[in-house]
């Protein structure tokens, strides 16, 4: 019979939530009664504090709910169930969070732009802790999870850290001076799919679509079929890669079909099966799983690249997650902030215009699922590059969500410019914009200038020449570029009205509405307006 275990993403060094019921977890003796005691000083006071809580293994596994206590370090956790004991040491309280994603959230410190950041000193008061990426349940998978730790700022798997989670940590420790926890929990590669469990596919007719297609794929091959013909994927692919990235190296503007020609077919994501990280719910298993209800703050998420072929089904599977991962942590208000898409197309692609869905889809959920925050990211793209490498644009841009939605600060600096609605009139629409801060600034050739009377001529030569701006439709609605007629700014919002030569009587309007274009209207607060389409869908 097993004996008593902590799930793996409690260690020596974890950080855990303050002002928050706090839940340890694990495993066990059948029936077993299990205490935890968790105890150490007040950050920056002499206070001794300590909670402790019990409960009893049933099914195998335990919950003990230990009452809040406020930020501290080096605080020790004892769990017992009175014929063993297991002590973590050098424990943090303070702010946790979970990031969540595919490859931009996945993608490391030491790859982004801003990789210097390795450089300042060791920092007890921020710490990251990975769950491990397998995607498969087997006899490796529990033995490599026991070695997965919390980590400070500055050991040697630092450089591998999230680099918009570390960056959204620094800022938030930075402010609110008190420990601060990232739970990394992403993939690249992967859609939302493989994120929730069946069930949520399952119930909904037109999400089951993800379960369909991969049952067919999956359709009369035995489990040992599955990860036989992964495993020889994977080795088959790693070769490919190594001989694309020298063909890319030799000649970086080799076409695609070019690429094919010479190595045959790209193969990725490989044959879908028991074993292939992108499968749906497969991750939701293998990663979330493993670490709910472990007690958060909140959840940071970038993710949606992959969700691209399927974009009108995106709005009803990410509220879908969100709903799901705040009823596995026991709490239907969980702040939940994420990134909307910023600009992307590869150079020989035509623009299929589905990352518009993805974003609009993103839109929807920040107007429609309470206690949620965008960071609009749409002017953080970098064209052909689906991993844009600046990230503390992005980090900084999630911890200004944080503070208004999570901590309840008043933060404008963070709100980003909005459609709100439009009024059509005269052959124009007037297109109310919220949060303008009281002015618009336009960016062209490296200068900025504010978007007044006098300078909307030079905003629509701009446009004109980047063939990305406003678009205005009629009834019939063909979108046709549009100029800025004119615009009137109030103390927080602004009224601007567009309209076309060709468009006699418009009745909706869009803007940026492209997988990939210049962005060329801001805040004052140097926050990009973000993409819109007056006739929103449902």
């Amino acid at each position: 019979m097993d004996g008593l275990k902590l799930a793996a993403v409690f260690s020596d060094g974890c950080v855990l939530q303050r002002g928050k019921r706090i839940v340890i977890f694990g495993t066990g003796r059948e029936g077993a009664a299990v205490e935890a005691v968790l105890s150490g000083k007040v950050l920056n006071e002499e206070k001794e504090q300590e909670s402790r809580g019990r409960g009893t293994v049933k099914d195998g596994r335990f919950e003990v709910f230990l009452p809040s206590l406020r930020e501290g370090l080096d605080h020790t956790l004892t769990v017992t169930d009175g014929e063993e004991t297991i002590t973590l040491k050098d424990i943090a309280i303070g702010e946790v969070w979970l990031a969540g994603g595919q490859s931009n959230m996945e993608l490391e410190l030491q790859n982004c732009e801003e990789r210097d950041a390795l450089n300042r000193p060791a920092d007890r008061m921020l710490r990251f802790y990975y769950t491990q990426k397998r995607a498969y349940m087997d006899e490796e998978f529990f033995r490599e999870e026991e070695k997965t730790a919390w980590e400070c700022f500055g050991g040697p798997g630092t450089r591998c850290w999230s680099a918009v989670g570390y960056f959204f940590g620094e800022r938030l420790q930075n402010r609110l001076k008190v420990p601060v926890g990232i739970l990394g929990c992403n993939w690249g590669g992967t859609s939302a799919s493989a994120w929730i469990p069946e069930e949520a596919l399952e119930e909904d007719r037109e999400l089951k679509v993800y379960l369909d297609i991969y049952r067919e794929a999956i359709k009369g091959k035995t489990q040992e079929q599955q990860l036989r013909e992964y495993e020889e994927y994977c080795v088959q692919q790693a070769e490919y890669d190594r001989k694309q990235d020298l063909l890319y190296r030799e000649n970086p503007d080799i076409r695609p079909d070019e690429v094919a020609a010479l190595l045959g077919e790209n193969r990725y994501p490989g044959p879908m099966g028991c074993s292939n990280p992108c499968r749906p719910c497969g991750l939701y298993e293998c990663m979330v799983r493993r670490v709910m209800p472990y007690t958060l703050k909140g959840f940071i998420y970038y993710q949606g690249e992959s969700d691209d072929h399927l974009p009108h089904l995106y709005y009803k599977l990410f509220s879908r997650l969100i709903r799901q991962w705040r009823q596995d942590w026991m709490d239907d208000e969980l702040p939940f902030l994420f990134v909307q898409l910023p600009m992307h197309r590869y150079k020989y692609d035509p623009d299929f215009k589905n990352w518009c869905l993805i974003r609009e889809a993103q839109e929807r959920v920040y107007r429609t699922v309470r206690n949620t925050g965008m960071a609009c990211a749409i002017d953080q793209g970098e064209f052909n590059e689906i991993h844009p490498k600046k990230k503390s644009v992005v980090g900084e841009r999630l911890y200004l969500q944080a503070l208004e939605v999570a901590y309840k600060m008043s933060c404008p600096e963070g709100r980003t410019p909005r459609f709100a609605w439009a009024e059509p009139k005269e052959g124009e629409l007037t297109l109310h914009i919220t949060d303008a801060q009281g002015g618009l600034l336009f960016r062209t050739e490296g200068t900025q200038r504010e978007l007044t009377g006098q300078s909307i001529g030079e905003y629509n030569a701009a446009a004109a020449k980047d063939m990305c701006g406003f678009e205005v439709a009629g009834e019939d609605g063909v979108y046709v570029p549009a100029e800025i007629t004119g615009i009137e700014i109030t103390a927080d919002d602004a009224a601007v009205r567009v309209g076309s030569r060709e468009t006699e009587r418009p009745v909706s309007a869009r803007y940026l509405w492209t997988n990939y274009g210049e962005v060329r209207i801001f805040g004052k607060n140097g926050l990009p307006l973000a993409p819109f389409r007056t006739d929103m869908r449902s």
